[in-house]
């Protein structure tokens, strides 16, 4: 795997590209997020941690829009997103790779990639393309023609972020990476997310995998009940004990 030690760190003093202030959100009458603040920045990788339904996916989800939410503050590159629609947000430039994949699995990998194929956004960095991903994702390469209902659940989990990396974004909300693959897979998927961060896109990735996320994160956020319990840098939480017995372990 890559070390991560050798990608430099995002500038602290830089303005965040993606601001969140006051957080919360509900599925019907029932509230599931309390007040969650964050900060991403160019060039950063935060992972938002803690144990199955603390709340992490559905932070990513009130990002995209993609449930009701209502917040103090949501900012994205500087434009205000709060209540935007899903697509919109998207085409500003932020990417979501759900957890559940929604690859289209009647589709050849190589055409799933280009369903997501979107134009680069003015002057920015190299854009991505279908031969600059097979160098991140070798095991698509080799599988291009292939339907997606063909190959593994790892590979379709690459898919998704490859097709998501299509797009162009500035930044990817990256929801469960880890979950339930092989272990040569997750280090697969760690290396892919360095290059994401070399390439200088900010990544929000939930997980539950603390060795993942110490692996490949700059900071973590941990979540609780949906509410944020700790906010640090992974090495911090990584010593801290209390805070990983209290939140992390099952």
């Amino acid at each position: 795997m890559l070390d991560p030690r050798s990608y430099p760190k995002s500038d602290s003093e830089a303005p965040p590209l993606l601001e969140v202030r006051r957080l919360s959100a509900r599925y019907g009458l029932a509230q599931v997020l309390f007040g969650i603040s964050l900060d991403v920045r160019r060039g950063e990788i935060v992972a938002l941690m803690g144990r199955n339904g603390a709340g992490k996916s559905t932070t990513l989800k009130a990002i995209m829009g993609l449930v009701t939410a209502d917040c103090e503050r949501m900012t994205f590159a500087g434009r205000d997103i709060a209540g935007l629609a899903p697509f919109r947000i998207a085409r500003l430039g932020l990417g979501y790779v759900p957890e559940e994949r929604r690859i289209f699995t009647d589709l050849t990998v190589f055409e799933n990639l280009e369903v997501g194929r979107r134009s680069p956004r003015g002057d920015g960095p190299e854009p991505w393309t279908p031969d600059r991903l097979f160098t991140i994702f070798p095991n698509l390469a080799e599988m291009r023609g292939r339907r997606a209902s063909a190959i593994s659940g790892g590979e379709q989990q690459m898919l998704t972020i490859a097709r998501t990396l299509m797009g162009n974004p500035e930044m990817v909300l990256l929801d469960e990476p880890s979950e339930g693959l092989a272990p040569v897979i997750v280090e697969q998927m760690a290396d892919a997310v360095l290059r994401m961060k070399d390439a200088g896109l900010a990544v929000l990735l939930s997980e539950q995998n603390l060795h993942f996320a110490a692996a490949v994160c700059d900071r973590a956020v941990v979540i609780e009940k949906g509410a944020a319990r700790y906010e640090g840098t992974i090495e911090a939480l990584e010593a801290d004990e209390a805070v990983r017995g209290s939140y992390l372990t099952v």
